[in-house]
């Protein structure tokens, strides 16, 4: 791409440390606890481009207009009546503390938003149930997924004093692919097959026809050792609220067994273990730095 449109291309590297001790600015860029080191990574990232750019253009949206996400086409996903990014409720609640388990009831809420959600979905008229299935994904995803990472996008990067731009979110570009169908959307048996038919010509096919890139969560076995070690000394700690909202030694038998069960996604396709643990961390960060108190 950088041959093809003549454009120079900057590598950014960031380290274990930079990325932990940049997850309190990012739950600060938020208000609240969010996506841990996906979002520290692009704190960090808009940070670097800032210092040569004012505005920048980013590719979110695109998965959840023109449906490029594997819960588009699973069966089990599209009948699980749920969240397709709430079917491990049972074992999530498990890490929620017994008293906290007793005061909140997550089945509840979850299913209500589902049914709340559902009831705004506009349907077409004879459509076929499995389009229809379908639609109410689509609608799922673009009324809490999309939303989700656009306001991350929006936090990380205007706290960093850099606008991003997402071309793919234009209305009038989400308006007119609603009611393009599956067939059309996933042309050539290709996700998101129809917006790399529209671009044919436009971009090299190297570039047009590969597979996927995702936004890369960490792997570097370094981090997910330190991440450990952070979240460890805070459970260490009696005064963390931790105590009082997880289930601290299920807690622990998670670390202790990192590297199986814990590779799970926790959030979408972003969010596993070392994800995880690292979020916990700004959780007890934002009740510190915010002087949070229950009752």
């Amino acid at each position: 791409m950088v041959n093809y449109l003549h454009t120079h291309h900057h590598f950014i590297t960031l380290d274990t440390s930079q990325l932990i001790d940049t997850l309190e600015d990012a739950m600060k860029a938020r208000d609240l606890p969010g996506m841990a080191d996906v979002d520290s990574s692009l704190y960090l990232s808009c940070k670097e481009i800032k210092k040569e750019a004012t505005v920048a253009i980013s590719g979110e949206c695109a998965d959840e207009i023109f449906g490029g996400y594997p819960w588009f086409y699973q069966e089990e996903a599209l009948n699980a009546h749920t969240f397709p990014w709430s079917r491990a409720l049972d074992f999530r609640k498990q890490l929620l503390s017994q008293e906290l388990q007793g005061k909140v009831n997550l089945d509840e809420y979850v299913t209500r938003r589902y049914q709340e959600t559902l009831k705004e979905v506009p349907y077409l008229d004879d459509e076929e149930p499995l389009e229809a299935k379908r639609r109410e994904m689509f609608y799922l995803n673009m009324n809490w997924f999309m939303a989700t990472l656009l306001d991350r996008k929006d936090r990380m990067s205007m706290a960093s004093g850099l606008e991003v731009r997402v071309p793919f979110c234009d209305h009038r570009i989400a308006e007119y692919v609603w009611n393009i169908p599956w067939a059309m959307k996933t042309w050539d048996q290709r996700e998101k097959g129809i917006l790399r038919k529209a671009l044919k010509g436009i971009l090299p096919d190297e570039v047009l026809m590969r597979k996927k890139s995702p936004y890369p969560k960490t792997h570097n076995p370094a981090y997910a050792k330190a991440i450990i070690q952070v979240l460890l000394e805070r459970l260490n700690d009696p005064s963390s609220c931790l105590h009082t909202l997880i289930n601290v030694p299920l807690v622990r038998s998670l670390v202790q067994s990192f590297g199986s069960n814990t590779q799970q996604p926790w959030f979408g396709q972003l969010m596993a273990g070392p994800q995880f643990f690292a979020f916990l961390i700004q959780v007890d960060q934002w009740f510190r730095e915010y002087k949070i108190q229950l009752i």
